[in-house]
């Protein structure tokens, strides 16, 4: 049984960083890639950050520079490092897992989410 696990949420002044983390367990694809999503009330769901079994990180235009997404293989947690955060970028997050096929990574599996606000 697939379970993700994410924390690291709460409140923060803009400016200010945050690390989200996601614990993984059950989950041995080879090919296995994950994703960080985010959600803003009446919003689309957006793709925040890709990283693949390898270490291939990818990221969307809106926070590149300022997120950083790591893994630690061992301890199959996933990390995103979020930095100079801005009012926008308040949303909940979700760590998912997936299959990487084609140039994208496709999830199969979600976490239950993490909410970050941060205040102007």
């Amino acid at each position: 049984q697939v379970q993700l696990v994410e924390s690291g949420g709460g409140s923060v002044q803009a400016g200010g960083s945050l690390t989200l983390s996601c614990a993984a367990s059950g989950y041995t694809t080879l090919s296995a890639c994950k994703r960080w999503f985010r959600q803003a009330p009446g919003k689309e769901r957006e793709g925040v950050a890709t990283i693949r079994s390898g270490g291939t990180t990818t990221y969307a235009d809106s926070v590149k520079g300022r997120f950083v997404v790591s893994q630690d293989n061992n301890k199959k947690i996933v990390y995103l490092q979020m930095h100079s955060l801005k009012p926008e970028d308040t949303a909940t997050y979700y760590c998912a897992a997936g299959v990487f096929s084609g140039g994208q990574c496709f999830p199969r599996y979600w976490g239950q989410g993490t909410q970050v606000t941060v205040s102007s």
